[in-house]
């Protein structure tokens, strides 16, 4: 029989009061209250925090406070990745971010949903994940909302304030609630 976190892990529905997964998010907040407790006055000692809290972080990464994850260990960034103040990652399912992307204040990512059923709603007593993926050379303007199971492609702008509650290809620019696509983005590598 599987784990609770194994069910986590496999975006089926878990118990999310499972002792394992309590340990694993009390270690994470300890690590990201480590790494607010820095501040800005520390950027070295701050990432070194963010290399042990992630599951990998590529070359050039810098992370502001106030930043806010569930587990940490399912978080995945690339080269020059950066994260502007106040950014909430819940990442119940993985969160995977490619090379040169930017997050400005206040993003969020969701990857964890929880089940119709009000009973098993109560208390938050099951959840259930769907992962987030980003291409490389990503903008998501501040204020956004990336939902659970959202894959965005490559140099993919997303507009401030939007909640992006599907998935979209490469070199658009997006916006609004439900966000949609504005405009091509003329600008490519």
């Amino acid at each position: 029989m599987a784990s609770e976190k194994e069910k986590m892990l496999n975006g089926e529905v878990f118990w999310v009061a499972d002792p394992e997964l309590v340990a694993e998010r009390g270690r994470a907040r300890q690590l990201v209250a480590a790494f607010n407790q820095l501040g800005e006055d520390h950027p070295d000692e701050g990432m070194a925090v963010i290399k042990k809290l992630f599951g990998h972080v590529g070359n050039g990464g810098e992370v502001h406070p106030q930043f806010r994850c569930d587990y940490g260990y399912n978080i995945y960034v690339g080269d020059d990745f950066f994260a502007n103040y106040d950014c909430v990652m819940l990442d119940v399912s993985p969160i995977r971010i490619g090379d040169h992307c930017l997050l400005g204040p206040h993003v969020q990512f969701y990857t964890v949903n929880h089940p119709l059923d009000p009973k098993k709603r109560r208390n938050g007593a099951y959840g259930q994940g769907f992962g987030i993926t980003l291409g490389n050379d990503v903008w998501v303007g501040g204020g956004s909302i990336i939902c659970p199971g959202v894959t965005l492609g490559n140099n993919v702008v997303v507009g401030a304030g939007s909640v992006v509650t599907k998935s979209f290809g490469d070199n658009v620019i997006i916006t609004g609630n439900p966000a949609r696509v504005i405009k091509a983005n003329p600008y490519r590598e």
